[in-house]
C-alpha cells in the first residue's frame, strides 16, 4: 500500500509541475519586432465584426508559427492592440 501512495504522490507531484510550465506565460512580442526579425507573414484572416483581424507569421530559420490577433479600438488609448504567441 506504501506503493501505491508513493506512486500516486509522484504523479500529482509530475501533474502539478507540467501545469505550472504550460501555465507560464510568454513573453509579449510586437508585430514590428516581429517583422524587423525576419518574420514573413504567412497568412491572415479578418473577424466578423472586422475590427480586429488573426496574422500568422513564419520565419525561415524556426519550427514554430507565431500567431498574432491585432484589434483597433478608438475607445482604448493605444487604440491598436496585438497579442503574439507561439503555435507549436
Amino acid at each position: 500500500m506504501t506503493k501505491f501512495w508513493g506512486a500516486v504522490a509522484t504523479s500529482i507531484a509530475i501533474l502539478a509541475f507540467s501545469a505550472t510550465i504550460l501555465a507560464a506565460p510568454e513573453e509579449d512580442v510586437s508585430i514590428a519586432a516581429l517583422l524587423k526579425a525576419g518574420w514573413q507573414i504567412a497568412g491572415y484572416t479578418s473577424t466578423l465584426d472586422s475590427r480586429s483581424a488573426f496574422i500568422l507569421f513564419r520565419h525561415p530559420d524556426e519550427t514554430y508559427l507565431v500567431q498574432c490577433r491585432a484589434s483597433y479600438d478608438v475607445t482604448r488609448t493605444p487604440a491598436a492592440h496585438s497579442n503574439c504567441y507561439k503555435l507549436q
